[in-house]
């Protein structure tokens, strides 16, 4: 077997292998894109960068000033359709948003397999073990950190037997929370009215708690809490 070839499959298992460990990552925590997904999207970039890496391989003996392909442009091209598959995973329910760093983890595995395609291996092997950091590390470090936890509240009461706006915000600041907006429904129809808002707390279990109090009240017809997150 030729030497360059031996170097293509290198580059091929090395890319394949750093997507492999990516998409674990994101399989363990349940992401709709994880260890097949990534594992392609390295393994793709990589091999579209060796058409530019070895083109003489498949060019064959054609002049060297009629044909020359441009390995930036390719790179280019692969993170464009990237894109399209990263937008893909990102979905938004009410207020939450949900898939942001799968996709960019994503769009990061399709860089990785660049480098590997063209041979950085070094940038490439350090780009793998700073995104595995990224997504293993600093999801502890970020729950250790104080910051504010947003969700989206909703209470339907019974047409004739709506607390006033006071109360609901009452209840809601006894529980640690306080109301980023407020938006109104009423059915006739159906004989309901509803408070709509964003709530927001620094406490890890205040939205727990909050559910708890809310079904233990006979005049909530039903409540709904959307948490917002990754």
């Amino acid at each position: 077997m030729a030497q360059h070839h031996i170097d293509i499959a290198i580059h091929l298992a090395a890319a394949w292998t750093a997507g492999s460990l990516i998409g674990l990552e994101r399989s363990f925590h349940g992401r709709p894109a994880g260890f097949r997904t990534h594992a392609l999207v390295c393994l793709s970039s990589g091999l579209l960068m060796l058409v530019t890496a070895y083109q003489w391989d498949w060019l064959g003996k054609v002049p060297l000033d009629t044909v020359r392909t441009d390995p930036t442009r390719i790179a280019q091209g692969i993170m464009t359709g990237i894109g399209f598959l990263g937008a893909g995973v990102i979905f938004k329910e009410g207020l939450t948003v949900r898939g942001l760093t799968t996709a960019a983890s994503i769009w990061m595995t399709a860089a990785i397999g660049i480098l590997f395609g063209v041979g950085f291996f070094y940038p490439a092997a350090l780009a793998t073990l700073a995104t595995l950091g990224t997504l293993a590390i600093f999801r502890r470090i970020e729950g250790w950190l104080p910051s504010q936890s947003f969700g989206q509240l909703v209470l339907r009461f019974a047409e004739n037997g709506v607390p006033p706006e006071s109360k609901v915000r009452e209840l809601i600041a006894n529980e640690s929370f306080s109301i980023a907006n407020m938006a109104y429904r009423l059915d006739r129809e159906a004989g309901f009215f509803e408070y709509r808002m964003t709530i927001r707390t620094q406490s890890g279990k205040a939205l727990e708690k909050l559910a708890d109090i809310l079904r233990a009240r006979t005049d909530i017809l039903e409540f709904r809490i959307s948490p917002s997150g990754d």
